[in-house]
């Protein structure tokens, strides 16, 4: 359906990964054997066993680096079909159950929110219009929420925040970076797509993912005083904001506006911020074509937009289906023309749902959706309560540039993922991770000092010396 009409549009357009040329069209057939990138992403994967037998947060660095970079995905021969995930899913479980440390389930009420998502998506799956695909797609998804729960169990110092926060960052800014500096080489006249076969395949998917990566990258730049570091800071901000725009994908563009006046809001020197905006975007613009221009302004006239048209009608089937079963949904899985004849006003114009919002209305009906809204609600929470607590104490002041920082970057996953279907795409859910994981880290500095407090107040004090003469 949606993905079918995305790969035709290939002909014109390039993808940002090594497996296809300039001109979308494969270099060399998949499966031909092995090369370099195969060895080396297989050796990365084995020499990371041992340490996360030693320390199992480096289990869920390893496992974000390959469920959300996907870099197996960028060789040719055996790594692309080798279960890489599941591997590392079954050491790091192994290793938190042989770890002298106990690690304990967060009870927390965003972990329990997601707890319940979960569970009530495993309850449309039981009622689910087409069962046996909806069992699939649950499986898929509870694999994402399950290791999710394990880093949060995992997660509880500052540095291991900052490596789940690297492997994100690192993740996804590989392709902002290198899809900028090929948005620069071609002009900007052929669009970016994401690697084959991933949550950020397509073209709007991977500029979504890309915008949501820069208020990160700028965290980053704020913790170091390195000017080179900060230099590459800047520089990786302004490719990942190019390469986004590259994708010609006009909700990334509506992120990208509504993100970059938040990020400004939250920065600490707007001024300063302000320059770098006031000097990046018009350079960033004069290097796009007029095409992709043309493809910003048809908002305005979405209603002659077939694109924007299919989008409608099904949002219009996902409400009308939750309307009929406002319990449990469609379940996953009801984007056919059979669900479509039924619920569609158009019930030829079969189209994935387009929105992280009508997505799981759909396919989870409304008490699925308010559960979804939940976890954000509860995960913007936090990051608001850390930023209001952390910034009153020196030591922690990272935490609250980084709770605001998550801020911006959930702000753009909000307003891009109106039109997408990326409800389960797992960078989201680190997010919530990293978040609760922050506040759990402050709410237990805090504490400590209050103690530390109370004892020396109420320690015996010393007699003066002017007591005793």
């Amino acid at each position: 359906m949606c993905r079918a009409s995305c790969r035709k549009s290939r002909a014109n357009t390039v993808i940002a990964s090594p497996n296809w040329n300039r001109h979308g069209t494969p270099i060399r057939n998949k499966g031909e054997g092995a090369d370099m990138r195969d060895i080396l992403v297989t050796l990365i994967v084995l020499a990371s066993i041992p340490y996360i037998f030693k320390q199992p947060i480096w289990g869920g660095v390893m496992w974000i680096w390959i469920s959300v970079m996907n870099p197996h995905a960028q060789g040719w021969g055996f790594a692309r079909t080798f279960p890489f995930a599941a591997l590392i899913a079954c050491v790091t479980l192994a290793a938190i159950l042989m770890s002298k440390e106990r690690q304990r389930f967060p009870t927390m009420p965003v972990s329990i929110a997601m707890l319940a998502f979960l569970g009530w998506m495993g309850l449309s799956t039981l009622f689910a219009i087409h069962p046996d695909g909806a069992t699939e797609q649950l499986i898929k998804v509870t694999k994402i929420l399950g290791m999710s729960f394990v880093l949060l169990m995992v997660t509880k110092s500052r540095r291991q925040i900052m490596l789940v926060l690297w492997a994100v960052v690192f993740s996804l800014g590989f392709y902002g970076v290198k899809g900028g500096i090929f948005t620069i080489r071609s002009g900007g006249s052929f669009r970016i797509w994401g690697p084959e076969g991933t949550f950020i395949e397509g073209n709007n998917e991977i500029a979504l993912a890309i915008v949501m990566v820069i208020p990160l990258i700028y965290f980053l730049y704020t913790q170091t005083e390195n000017k080179w570091w900060r230099y590459a800071g800047q520089a990786a901000m302004c490719l990942c904001a190019l390469s986004a725009l590259a994708s010609y994908s006009r909700g990334a563009a509506l992120a990208i506006g509504v993100m970059g006046a938040f990020l400004w809001f939250k920065s600490h020197n707007r001024l300063t911020f302000g320059l770098l905006l006031g000097f990046a975007v018009p350079l960033m613009l004069m290097i796009m074509p007029g095409e992709w221009f043309d493809r910003i302004n048809s908002i305005n006239d979405y209603k002659e937009d077939g694109s924007a048209m299919g989008r409608i009608n099904a949002w219009n089937m996902t409400f009308n289906l939750a309307k009929e079963r406002p319990l449990f949904g469609g379940g996953f899985d009801i984007y056919d023309p059979g669900v479509f004849l039924l619920y569609a006003p158009n019930p030829l114009d079969v189209h994935a749902a387009h929105s992280i919002y009508f997505q799981v209305l759909g396919e989870h009906g409304f008490v699925g959706l308010l559960l979804f809204a939940l976890i954000g609600f509860l995960t913007w929470r936090n990051c608001g309560w850390v930023v209001r607590q952390a910034k009153r104490v020196e030591e922690l002041r990272w935490a609250a540039s980084l709770a605001s920082m998550i801020q911006v970057s959930l702000l753009g996953f909000f307003v891009g993922g109106a039109f997408l279907s990326l409800a389960y795409f797992d960078v989201p859910y680190y997010l919530v991770v990293i978040a609760a994981a922050t506040r759990r880290l402050v709410s237990r500095t805090l504490r400590t000092r209050a103690e530390e407090a109370r004892a020396a107040a109420s320690a015996p004090q010393p007699f003066a010396e002017s007591a005793l003469s």
